[in-house]
């Protein structure tokens, strides 16, 4: 498999994951880079009328694990701790996370994200750590939809 065949299955996975039916999100895998987008609606709101924190943490989280993940082409990783600062409310138009390795060793790689409004101004950052699983990548849910 070519790392491009490898990051369209990255790709074709994260979409087939059934909790992101609650957001629809957009994905593109690069290699060690990823980048998600979602349309921002009511549903996702805390009781102050503005993003609830679990969704700047899910951007964060997957735009990093996915950078990650696009460096190992055998298994799926795993993210062992994440640390989240969330900057600025949002509450209408589009969130972006761009995902990106910083740094990799033979166990582990440490990959940091950022999420964009539409204005392009940062409203949350993020990294974390992630090791390699047991599970197989053909193995996971919608990877092999794309070989």
């Amino acid at each position: 498999m070519t790392p491009e065949q490898h990051y369209r299955c990255l790709e074709s996975m994260y979409q087939a994951a059934p909790i992101n039916k609650l957001y629809p999100p957009k994905i593109t895998v690069a290699e060690g880079e990823a980048e998600i987008q979602i349309a921002l609606t009511p549903d996702y709101f805390h009781a102050a009328g503005a993003v609830h924190g679990s969704v700047y943490f899910k951007l964060l989280d997957d735009a990093a694990f996915f950078a990650a993940n696009s460096l190992e082409p055998e298994v799926f990783v795993l993210t062992t701790s994440f640390t989240t600062y969330i900057t600025r409310p949002v509450s209408e138009g589009n969130m972006r996370a761009v995902g990106k390795v910083v740094n990799k060793n033979r166990s582990q790689w440490v990959a940091e994200s950022v999420v964009y409004n539409d204005d392009g101004k940062e409203i949350a950052r993020g990294s974390g750590i992630f090791v390699r699983s047991k599970m197989l990548l053909v193995d996971a849910l919608g990877y092999a939809d794309k070989t």
